[in-house]
């Protein structure tokens, strides 16, 4: 199995969502002891509006995380905002004026970065991940 440029979009965009999934930093030693107010049927059906939150990641998945972010030090500054960007879901327009570049410039950067990584994995010796199998995890790539 070899890597390919799908393989690592894949494995970009699982790390950015694994990244978000991950729990809020917030200090220590704030907690309240107020009690969990008890919610009839009609309110615990309804909620409070906003979407359901997913579960944290699992440690399969923080270690993919791991991994993929220490390949941040093989692009450029400008080549690893353009990837992580894409990676999280960032459409192409404002990307574009964030990085006060046209399309075809980001687009540029987005594949040679890509093809840089590909390069940089291949050349380490770095075997790609194996995809799930049987009952385990599953993850957002498969190969």
């Amino acid at each position: 199995m070899t890597w390919t440029i799908e393989l690592l979009e894949a494995m970009l965009v699982e790390a950015a969502d694994t990244l978000r999934r991950l729990p809020s930093a917030r200090p220590r030693g704030y907690f309240t002891t107020m009690p969990t107010p008890l919610r009839d049927v009609v309110e615990a059906v309804a909620g409070d509006g906003g979407a359901p939150r997913r579960p944290p990641p699992s440690a399969a998945a923080i270690s993919r995380l791991d991994q993929v972010l220490c390949w941040h030090p093989w692009l450029s500054e400008s080549q690893w905002r353009v990837v992580w960007a894409r990676a999280a879901g960032v459409p192409w327009r404002p990307l574009c004026r964030r990085l006060g570049c046209g399309r075809t410039k980001a687009w540029q950067t987005w594949v040679t970065a890509l093809v840089l990584l590909k390069t940089r994995l291949t050349e380490a010796g770095v075997a790609p991940p194996r995809p799930a199998e049987g009952h385990g995890e599953k993850t957002r790539f498969s190969a």
